[in-house]
């Protein structure tokens, strides 16, 4: 066995090197974030030859010339001087590992000056030497990096394409400009301007400088106060039509830290659930503040993760947060989804319309048809006792005028088209409602707020009920949710592999019995994350009115008016768009009319 020898300096600094600088976007982060902290407003980086060369220019307090000799060495910082000041952290580096690390790969040269000084200072730094000396230079701070990895090829070998390389070191520059619009920020790549902010301090117009005019129109304002706890969010969450397919348009910062925060995504990611299609992303950038003491950012070399004293208050604090923003998010305009989806226009009515709700604490044969929670014509067999009007009554009662406010703000429904999609003539357009997907959401949230008001959704029993085997991975299942089905309405007798269905929800109880055992245990082979959202989600899907049914005049426009009261008219629960308007002008282009 060989003999314990110390390593020396500069190999102890590119295995830190390893940790703290994975590739040329990381030597942008650690030297824009001590521009920050330098107090900098405006921070230019310029990228070439392949992004082995970076140069960071700022205008903040620059390096006292009496500190630049050991402003390089490791651990070096001004950031923290004691055991406690780990727990009262409010700068972005306090590690004083980035300096040391990048000029053990790389060749450094830093010029920089302090407001009150009359020379600036030039250090040269190379395989962990610095020489130093005056020189001219106005305030603040330049670091220049040439050869990026020049001495480690082995790490040189595994960087990516310098495209790859420029969009890693844009995406860092764009989280730090929506979290800093104060700032001015640019990037150039061999002198090509690639993004610049004109620190406006106004996080819409910094997010329509780094993208687009148009997703500012698609943007919700998140903003809740928790004083008691001492925590605070701001910033935007987009509305369920914009969606993205990654999350590079998912900005969480905490504590003015652009990190990976997982308990965030993940309460950001429930609430978007039951909004937009799997595999889609929103568009959101929150601030979350909190006590320095309540969070640990000395979790990893890069500071991008950090802990919570009290994970569930946080998780719970941001849930609510971008909930409350989103329910309240009623587009003014045409809304557009970036990626792929197609235009939804939700047409928002003055005067509510006031509709009779239904009444999900009786059984479905006890209610009127038409306060029934599905809208199926009865089959022939069927014996109804209450009345059913005949279509031209009820062509009659909906479209006599008994007050005007009503039929002016009823929607013109204009018929059916393949039995699935119902036509509205609106003033700007022509409407194509999906008929199940609109009832869909309607069922939703009427089902979700009822079981979270009573913990309970109202169901219908059977007398009889055919006895159905299962496999017995199948009946493990059913026992371990037991207590979740039963409470949405979904009772099950279990007999050694023998299970027989006593109760369903009143919105399912007119679908085939079979057909529902087979979707409960279809949703239990998936993963059991808000497995009771899932259910809901399920119930209202095989209540709602199903596509290639043909509806009535009033069955339609029931449909409609419900659809128009939900707090979410843009997509279903599995996040399809619900609406879709061809404009007037398109379809008068069409037949070359000028109107």
């Amino acid at each position: 066995m060989n003999r314990i020898k110390l390593l020396d300096k500069n190999l102890i600094n590119q295995i830190a090197a390893g940790e703290v600088i994975e590739r040329p976007a990381s030597v942008v982060k650690e030297l824009v974030e001590n521009s920050i902290d330098a107090g900098a407003t405006r921070i230019s980086v310029d990228v070439s030859n392949d992004c082995r060369n970076i140069r960071v220019a700022d205008n903040g307090s620059g390096i006292h010339k009496d500190d630049i000799s050991i402003a390089f060495m490791r651990h070096a910082t001004s950031k923290i001087a004691s055991q406690e000041d780990l727990w009262n952290i409010n700068t972005l580096g306090f590690r004083g590992e980035a300096l040391a690390s990048i000029i053990s790969i790389a060749k450094v040269t830093c010029t920089t000056k302090t407001k009150d000084a009359t020379n600036g200072v030039k250090a040269v730094c190379k395989e962990s030497e610095v020489s130093i000396s005056e020189t001219g230079c106005d305030y603040g701070t330049i670091m220049e990096i040439k050869d990026l990895f020049y001495n480690v090829p082995v790490r040189a070998k595994f960087l990516k394409n310098s495209k790859t390389e420029i969009g890693y070191i844009q995406e860092i520059m764009q989280g730090l400009a929506v979290c800093n619009p104060d700032r001015v920020f640019t990037l150039s790549n061999n002198g090509a301007v690639l993004l610049k902010t004109t620190g406006s301090n106004n996080l819409e117009v910094v997010i329509s400088e780094i993208y687009n005019n148009a997703l500012i129109k698609e943007l919700k304002t998140v903003e809740n106060t928790d004083a008691a706890a001492g925590m605070k969010v701001s910033g935007v969450a987009s509305s369920p039509l914009y969606t993205r397919s990654n999350r590079k348009g998912m900005y969480i910062f905490v504590n003015g830290r652009s990190v990976k925060c997982p308990i965030c995504l993940k309460a950001i990611d429930n609430v978007y659930s039951s909004l937009i299609p799997k595999g889609k992303y929103p568009f959101v950038a929150i601030s979350l503040t909190l006590p320095h003491d309540d969070v640990d950012v000395n979790v990893h070399p890069t500071k991008r993760e950090v802990r919570y004293k009290e994970t569930n208050m946080v998780y719970n604090f941001v849930y609510y947060s971008v909930k409350n923003a989103l329910s309240e998010f009623k587009p003014q305009e045409p809304s557009y989804n970036y990626d792929s989806a197609p235009e939804v226009i939700y047409n928002k009515v003055e005067t509510p319309i006031t509709y009779e709700k239904t009444d999900f604490s009786k059984f479905a044969s006890e209610l009127p048809y038409k306060n029934r929670p599905f809208c199926h014509e009865p089959e022939k067999t069927y014996v109804e006792k209450t009345y059913t009007p005949a279509v031209a009554d009820v062509q009659q009662k909906f479209f006599v005028q008994p007050d005007s406010q009503v039929v002016e703000n009823r929607p013109q429904i204009i018929g059916q088209f393949k039995n699935t999609y119902i036509l509205i003539e609106r003033e700007d357009g022509l409407e194509l409602v999906d008929q199940h997907i609109a009832h869909e959401r309607f069922l939703y949230e009427t089902l979700k707020e009822n079981y979270e008001k009573n913990g309970t959704i109202s169901a219908q029993m059977f007398f009889t009920s055919e006895e159905t085997e299962l496999l017995p991975e199948e009946i493990e299942k059913l026992e371990k949710y037991k207590d979740v089905l039963e409470k949405q309405g979904y009772i099950f007798n279990i007999n050694n592999n023998m299970v027989s269905v006593k109760q369903l929800p009143v919105v399912v109880a007119q679908n085939h019995v079979g057909d529902v055992l087979r979707d409960v245990l279809e949703l239990l082979d998936t993963n059991f994350d808000q497995i009771e959202d899932k259910v809901l989600i399920m119930s209202s899907c095989k209540g709602a009115v199903k596509a290639g049914q043909k509806l009535s005049p009033w069955q339609m426009t029931d449909i409609i008016e419900k659809w128009m009261t939900t707090k979410n008219p843009q997509t279903c629960p599995h996040g399809r768009p619900i609406s879709k308007i061809i404009p007037t002008r398109e379809v008068a282009k069409f037949f070359l009319r000028n109107s």
